[in-house]
């Protein structure tokens, strides 16, 4: 028995599915969980010594790699000082005005703890700001575990919706509206009919938690004029897409403006973090100047805003943006006309879904995902775990490119992915 086997056996014990987020239980792609003990750069080592190229990244927040002398030296800067005041000071400020100074679609911001937390307080200011209650989502976008979110497309009429988790409430779904994603007629019926109940619309620019799903940017546009003339707010989700398709995200790759943004990961340089941006008119309804109360006894952590900081300031401050597009060509040169997989990318963001046909076409809703996608990757997941490169471990999650990658490592996952024959690599 290995270490890790050991250790997850342990684990079972005194948690539930031995783990503290569902995922990393391996379930979705068999086997028992790698225990990792260190990571630096482009690289995890697990338990029992075996070392991995890291392409889940935590699943987005280190896009600068595992321990980055800056972030570390920023971090160990701020331990030094105290981690934890429940009090103003003088870290938060400088993230906070490092962010609005530069991206142009927000005046203010509050940070929180996690994304979940960022999108619950988001749709309490879109009530309080509207007056209604009725928030539409999309079929296959993900905003946290907050019961309003936790719901998905029902049968029969576009726009009705059931619980994706036992325990939440009947009357939380009611207030949940659910439309497909690249589906204008289909949003315009949904505003015909409810649009008046509407307080809000929250979606992912691009949809990056059931797989990426790439949206047209109509369709996005569409959907912040049906907002617009309803009277409702537009929420761009962008706790994954934040900071890594641009400084401003998908808001400044799109040239458009939400009311309200959620951010969380690179923000917070891997340490526990999330915010909830937007104009100053709707930002100052929040306490102590407004009526909606939002509140959290770590939010704005002084080691978190330090790691923030110095996150961002390695983005803005490098060609970290340009030397990530280069490593996706490679990516994109090397996957080309492979039989099993189709790679998806926008930034450093990629997905490896199925494929009947190489060069199938971009997947923009969740229905179109084939029917044995958690099947094929599985086999693929333990075919790289094997040859020593880590990937998100399920069908439904993403990959992540960061500066700390190298050729090299592109190289190798290329030929995993192709088993050693399709690849034509860099």
């Amino acid at each position: 028995m290995s270490r890790s086997d050991e250790l997850f056996a342990r684990a079972l014990r005194v948690a539930p599915g031995g783990v503290h987020s569902p995922v990393r239980s391996f379930r979705g792609v068999g086997g028992s969980p790698v225990f990792v003990d260190s990571a630096r750069d482009a690289s995890l080592t697990d338990v029992d010594g075996n070392s991995y190229v890291d392409f889940c990244m935590s699943f987005g927040p280190l896009i600068h790699g595992h321990s980055h002398p800056a972030v570390k030296a920023a971090v160990v800067a701020a331990l030094d000082k105290g981690w934890s005041f429940g009090a103003a000071e003088a870290a938060s400020l400088k993230l906070a005005e490092f962010i609005v100074d530069r991206a142009n679609h927000v005046d203010s911001i509050r940070f929180v703890n996690s994304g979940t937390e960022a999108v619950m307080s988001a749709l309490r200011l879109a009530r309080a700001a509207t007056g209604r209650d009725v928030i539409l989502k999309f079929d296959g976008c993900y905003h946290g575990h907050t019961d309003a979110m936790l719901i998905r497309a029902g049968s029969g009429l576009a726009g009705r919706a059931v619980p994706d988790s036992a325990g939440v409430p009947a009357g939380v779904t009611a207030d949940t509206l659910i439309a497909p994603l690249n589906d204008e007629a289909a949003l315009e019926q949904i505003f015909a009919r409810r649009g008046n109940e509407i307080a809000a619309t929250i979606i992912e620019p691009l949809p990056a938690n059931f797989g990426l799903l790439p949206q047209r940017r109509a369709f996005l546009e569409h959907l912040a004029e049906l907002c617009t003339a309803h009277k409702c707010l537009l929420i761009f989700d962008e706790v994954i897409t934040g900071f890594r398709v641009a400084f401003g995200g998908c808001a400044e790759a799109f040239g458009m403006r939400p009311d309200i943004v959620t951010w969380g990961k690179i923000i917070g340089g891997g340490f526990p973090v999330g915010a909830i941006a937007g104009r100053r008119e709707l930002m100052d309804r929040f306490a102590p100047n407004g009526d909606v109360y939002q509140a959290g006894t770590l939010s704005a952590n002084p080691v978190a805003m330090a790691a923030g900081l110095a996150t961002l300031e390695l983005l803005t401050d490098t060609d970290a943006y340009e030397r990530l597009e280069e490593l996706g060509k490679r990516l994109d040169a090397a996957t080309t006309g492979m039989k099993e997989f189709s790679l998806i990318r926008r930034g450093s963001l990629f997905w490896l879904v199925a494929a009947k046909n190489a060069g199938a076409d971009v997947i923009r809703s969740a229905d179109a995902i084939p029917a044995d996608a958690t099947e094929r990757f599985a086999r693929l997941f333990g075919r790289a775990l094997a040859a020593g490169v880590y990937l998100p471990p399920s069908a439904y999650e993403i990959g992540f490119l960061s500066t700390a990658h190298s050729p090299a490592d592109i190289g190798l996952l290329a030929r995993v992915i192709a088993d050693g024959a399709d690849a034509q690599l860099a």
